[in-house]
């Protein structure tokens, strides 16, 4: 069962959340671009009630780093 981040990336990019694990990236699935990007983090402060720094956005290559950072911010991330 996909988990709350990997939900809201699949929904950001308009894919399948199977399609989603943490070592998810830019590099390596489909329609995550440079404006998807932006998208994702903006959707990422909405959903989880954040505000993200420039070095934490520039941090999160992949899903696994996303996850890392909302845990560091006290995020519970729950399915």
């Amino acid at each position: 069962m996909a988990d709350a981040i990997v939900r809201l990336v699949a929904q950001t990019l308009n894919i399948d959340p199977a399609l989603i694990s943490d070592e998810s990236s830019p590099e390596n699935t489909q329609g995550w671009d440079s404006l998807a990007s932006l998208n994702l983090i903006t959707a990422i402060e909405e959903a989880f009630s954040v505000e993200l720094s420039l070095p934490e956005m520039m941090a999160m290559h992949d899903v696994g780093l996303v996850r890392a950072v909302l845990l560091r911010k006290g995020v519970v991330i729950n399915g």
